[in-house]
């Protein structure tokens, strides 16, 4: 019995095993907007296997979009589309989740293959806000600062875009709190210089990460998951890292949060990162060893004897594939039959299915 195929249980929710497909941003929709290529992206990687598929990060707010071509959440007409994705993707046995988000002075930015720096209001973009008045690179838009009434219409925001998402059909709802977005901003003292209860202590960085949090529980129901994904270090001293992640996982653990996916780095740009196969999974493993609640690994995990290896030895209970996933949407029919487990294939495919 290969660790990766067994099942793993979520509070109401089995998932059939232990591979998850990481958010990934298309940068395809227009107006926040899913569309066609959403649903065929993400229904191509339940069909393929994995236990839980989440949609790309998705903007509780038109301004929280990383680019203009984001999905987003901020508005009742996102919710048709969203649904359709979100039924087919439990048609095919996948827990279907969705990344609520905010990018805050990270927004505004073009699609990767686009390049270029900020997109000014001019040329359909927008301001950036942000914890405190500092881009987080010389490209990027010189953000505003939020004030204490404007970071309350943000919680409310998560908590109204985590409404919508039920109403869609989602079964599990990840926090996006990494990667140098809104949330990780407030976390972490190099770009969080608040001087009010925002800012400052440990307490009072992870105040908003903790009412986003509650909010988006408040209204989530008791019988399905909240995860968050966090960046478990900045890779900067004197920045966010492992030990704060490790109170913070506790914390969020309290507030009903059930899993914690962790990666790291993305709000330095110039961070020294050390990347290779499986860099980040120490971390994941020190967070569910000391925090005690499960967790997700993800960053370079590639095959599926180090994905199996990752879960038997305990390190996390879910691996995240993201960018193995965009070349093989099949990654776990195709694990399963590396590491001797027999699966169900979808019955359309059922006689390209290898015979052992």
């Amino acid at each position: 019995m290969s660790h990766l195929f067994e099942p793993l249980q979520l509070r109401s929710l089995t998932l059939r095993n232990r591979i998850m497909v990481s958010p990934m941003c298309q940068y395809s929709a227009k107006d926040g907007f899913a569309s066609d290529w959403h649903l065929v992206h993400l229904g191509s990687r339940a069909v393929g296997g994995a236990a839980l598929v989440c949609v790309e990060a998705t903007a509780v707010e038109a301004r929280g979009r990383i680019s203009p071509g984001d999905l987003g959440i901020w508005d009742d007409a996102h919710v048709d589309m969203l649904g359709r994705i979100a039924r087919f993707l439990r048609e095919q046995g996948a827990v279907a989740a969705i990344q609520l988000a905010h990018a805050g002075r990270k927004a505004s930015m073009p699609a990767p293959w686009e390049h270029g720096g900020w997109v000014r209001p001019e040329a359909g973009g927008w301001v950036p806000v942000a914890p405190s008045p500092i881009p987080f690179a010389p490209e990027y838009g010189h953000p505003t600062e939020l004030s204490t009434a404007e970071v309350a219409d943000v919680v409310a925001a998560f908590r109204n875009a985590a409404r919508r998402a039920l109403d869609a059909g989602f079964e599990a709802a990840e926090i996006h709190a990494a990667h140098g977005y809104l949330i990780h901003e407030f976390l972490s003292p190099l770009s969080n210089h608040r001087s009010d209860r925002y800012g400052g202590s440990f307490e009072n960085r992870v105040r908003f990460a903790l009412e986003v949090t509650e909010a988006v529980r408040a209204v989530w129901p008791s019988h399905l998951p909240v995860l968050v994904r966090i960046s478990t270090t900045d890779w900067v001293d004197g920045g966010w890292d492992a030990d704060q992640s490790v109170a913070l996982a506790k914390l969020l653990k309290e507030r009903g949060v059930d899993l914690i996916d962790c990666s790291t780095g993305g709000n330095v740009p110039d961070a020294k990162i050390p990347v290779g196969p499986g860099y980040q999974v120490p971390n994941a493993a020190r967070v569910r060893r000391e925090a005690e609640i499960p967790v997700a690994a993800v960053g370079l995990i590639t095959d599926a004897r180090q994905a199996d290896a990752v879960v038997r030895d305990g390190e996390a209970d879910l691996v995240a594939i993201a960018r193995e996933a965009l070349r093989d949407p099949y990654f776990p029919l195709h694990a399963a039959l590396e590491l001797g487990h027999d699966v169900t294939w979808p019955v359309q495919y059922e006689r390209a299915k290898p015979r052992t």
